[in-house]
């Protein structure tokens, strides 16, 4: 069944229900807290509390009511999240990822070798099967990660390199992160023979998850970055692109991915904990919060693309508008009734009559760049707020934690 669009996703999940499953059973001895402490347990050293109930420890925690998104901003701002901080529960699952992905290429294909080590040394945030592991934890009444979910990381990872792999082919990039591309070392055949690889080895292991749901799901993302490509491809120096189209596109190219891959976790934990109570409704909310932040991560660097410099960026800044892919701050801008007119104008004689700097002045001056911090921000609440349906716990703090990296980027 073919994946709902951005939009039609943002009104079904905006509904998800705040009910919670049964807490997780403790795993081994606890780790002090990499992020701050969560505002949603309290012990009854820190509150007054009624008289406990028949049968329950006085010092058992008692719930309070969720914070908010922005309480909650408050609270993980204080403490600067970064990403190590944030990703510390599945930091030993990750390592043992990136190797496997490494020997994987390298034993496989010795002459790819060199090319993997470029790839996944490459400096990169890894922020895809970072999430899948914690999904995997957040879901399970017992904390942990199954196998099949460790091999769901490795193949959501595998699927996005060999993306970016083709994305720096078809661009002619020659840096990306700050390093230079595989095609640009190794030449245009061996990168897309690396990308090949990958796609085709991420499909292999795909099968051998022997679950039909998460084979679809993940099979139609392969499907919306070729849909993604395409649109955008279209859509070049479009000055009449709306705001819908190029969430449809943000969805294709990148939330897509997040998206059903927090619900694959979510449903493989499920097949291990048959019949846990609002299995389907967690599934249901996972994908939320994959789509809600993967268009949040897509806002944000489409943001940094008009803000940062290029040793900051990895590549120069402007590049997308220069290509003539608009995205959020230059359709916002597009729409200011003085500065609008004159940035069509450059943009539709693709730079012709005015120049990239000009073009990006005119995106500041509209407060296009401000506009599409706001829509950062509300993707990002509404992750949050797909969160509910699950216990608190290491994991799911962590979940919070990573919105808040995120949006920390333009903050």
């Amino acid at each position: 069944r073919a994946l709902p669009t951005a939009m039609a996703c943002s009104r079904a999940f905006s509904r998800a229900s705040t009910s919670a499953r049964r807490p997780p059973a403790a795993v081994g001895p606890r780790r002090a807290r990499p992020l701050a402490a969560r505002a949603d347990v309290v012990t009854t050293a820190e509150a007054d509390v009624p008289e406990p109930r028949r049968g329950k420890s006085p010092d058992a925690p008692v719930r309070r009511p969720r914070p908010t998104f922005s309480e909650a901003r408050a609270a993980l701002g204080a403490s600067t999240p970064t990403l190590p901080a944030v990703v510390a529960p599945v930091a030993a699952d990750m390592e043992q990822l990136t190797q496997n992905l490494k020997a994987l290429v390298g034993s496989r294909h010795p002459m790819l070798m060199a090319a993997a080590d470029q790839i996944f040394d490459a400096g990169g945030k890894r922020v895809r099967p970072a999430l899948v592991l914690l999904a995997s934890r957040a879901c399970a009444s017992g904390g942990g990660i199954t196998k099949r979910q460790s091999s769901l990381a490795e193949i959501t990872e595998m699927i996005h390199t060999a993306s970016l792999v083709h994305d720096d082919v078809l661009d002619e990039c020659e840096l990306r992160r700050g390093a230079a591309t595989v095609n640009s070392t190794y030449g245009s055949r061996v990168a897309v023979l690396v990308g090949d690889f990958l796609f085709a080895q991420a499909s292999w292991g795909l099968a051998q998850l022997d679950n039909l749901e998460v084979i679809k799901l993940i099979s139609q993302v392969i499907a919306d970055f070729a849909d993604g490509e395409i649109r955008q491809a279209q859509a070049l120096f479009d000055v009449d692109l709306t705001m819908e189209d190029y969430l449809d596109k943000s969805f294709w190219k990148t939330a897509s991915l997040l998206a059903a891959s927090c619900r694959s976790a979510a449903l493989l934990g499920e097949e291990e904990d048959a019949g846990a109570e609002g299995a389907a409704e967690v599934a249901e909310a996972m994908y939320g919060y994959g789509k809600h932040l993967g268009l949040a991560f897509q806002v944000v660097d489409d943001i940094l693309d008009f803000t940062q410099d290029a040793a900051t960026l990895g590549k120069e800044a402007g590049q997308d508008l220069a290509s003539g892919n608009l995205t959020a701050p230059a359709i916002f801008a597009l729409r200011h009734p003085e500065h609008g007119p004159k940035l069509r104008a450059i943009i539709e004689s693709e730079f012709t009559e005015g120049t990239l700097e000009e073009a990006i002045g005119l995106v500041e001056a509209a407060g296009g760049i401000e506009e599409a911090m706001e829509l950062a921000r509300k993707e990002g609440a509404m992750a949050y707020e797909m969160l509910a349906v699950l216990e608190p716990s290491d994991a799911r703090h962590s979940m919070e934690g990573l919105i808040e990296y995120v949006l920390r980027r333009i903050s």
